[in-house]
């Protein structure tokens, strides 16, 4: 069960090639003050993942959340091409640390784990032009950081480091994956 709307991580756990269903959570994204972000994404993963669970007992759920974070500030989904310009403006030429959260919530056993992943990007230095050009073509208001790394937004980069990718789209699959085989849910196995 994966307890997001995201296409993206959709696309994403898709790869695994596992049987699973979606299902929306509905749950405050709001931090909680003096909340770091490690806390935050490693709460709002595991709260995603707690807000279907009653729904689907005998499943293991996946929950996940991801933020910017740049000179100390937390920065989510821009909601706006103002702001998604703004925040690539400050961004341009800069590093940008990345965090997923990452929860695998076992109904089955009453078990759960959670995981953040870090992962931080260089921006190329931007042009004014080019920012505007990007937010309005790709429109990335619904993307932690104001752009899609699955997309368009490779052209911002100058560098991407981290231990798995697919973390700057939402889901690290690495991590996924060691949760899973730790349930007893190995995708390269034949237990599922």
């Amino acid at each position: 069960m994966l307890a997001s709307s995201s296409r993206w991580r959709r696309e994403l756990l898709d790869r695994l090639q596992l049987p699973y269903q979606c299902h929306s959570p509905d749950i405050d994204e709001t931090p909680h003050s003096g909340e770091t972000p490690h806390a935050l994404v490693h709460r709002l993963a595991l709260g995603k993942a707690n807000a279907v669970a009653h729904q689907f007992p005998n499943h293991c759920i996946i929950g996940s959340d991801q933020v910017a974070v740049f000179e100390g500030d937390i920065l989510g989904k821009p909601h706006s091409a103002e702001r998604a310009c703004a925040n690539l403006a400050r961004f341009s030429g800069q590093r940008v640390t990345f965090l997923t959260g990452l929860a695998l919530l076992d109904t089955r056993q009453q078990r759960h784990q959670v995981h953040v992943e870090p992962f931080e990007v260089v921006f190329r230095t931007l042009s004014t032009q080019e920012i505007e050009n990007y937010v309005a073509k790709e429109q990335p208001l619904d993307s932690a950081g104001s752009f899609r790394m699955e997309g368009l937004g490779i052209a911002l980069f100058e560098k991407l480091e981290g231990r798995d990718p697919n973390a700057l789209i939402g889901l690290p699959l690495i991590a996924l994956c060691d949760m899973l085989r730790q349930a007893g849910l190995d995708p390269l196995g034949t237990s599922l």
